[in-house]
């Protein structure tokens, strides 16, 4: 997620920051176009969430806490997750958010291969080499999928 993390707001003092520099809590609130106690709510409900807190209790976050907490966000507010299907999501992909799942090209064309050339009539795969984590991974993603697909078909169904 790359952002204008280092803009200069109006006649301010301070210079551009570069985009590895921590941010205060109200710096990363304004990035996120959040408030700041959604922030600290979300670190309770969110353990993955650990901005650096120095003395008198001021949080800095770093960049990957911003880009986690822009993942966050866009499930939160954009695609309809409750706090609930993110933390079951983070639960079954080992803390991370299918976003921050990469699974290569190359990795699919290995598992397409894979299965196609030890693929029997039935079409079970036997002897695959294929990456189990990742295609648990994908297996995970494509069950949020699926229950996304189904609420929504069901509220289709309610509201014609």
């Amino acid at each position: 997620m790359k952002t204008n993390l280092g803009a200069v707001a109006g006649n301010s003092r301070r210079t551009a920051k570069s985009d590895s520099a921590f941010r205060t809590i109200s710096e990363a609130a304004k990035e996120l176009g959040l408030q700041q106690h959604v922030l600290r709510f979300w670190e309770s409900k969110f353990p993955q969430i650990q901005p650096l807190k120095r003395a008198g209790g001021r949080r800095y976050y770093r960049p990957e806490d911003i880009d986690f907490l822009g993942n966050i966000r866009t499930l939160l507010h954009d695609q309809g997750f409750t706090i609930k299907g993110v933390q079951k999501l983070l639960d079954q992909n080992k803390g991370k958010l299918p976003s921050e799942i990469s699974v290569n090209a190359n990795d699919v064309d290995q598992m397409v291969a894979s299965s196609v050339a030890n693929s029997n009539v039935g079409g079970a795969v036997h002897g695959s080499t294929v990456d189990k984590t990742a295609l648990q991974s994908v297996l995970g993603e494509l069950q949020e999928l699926q229950g996304i697909l189904r609420s929504s078909l069901q509220e289709v169904k309610k509201n014609p």
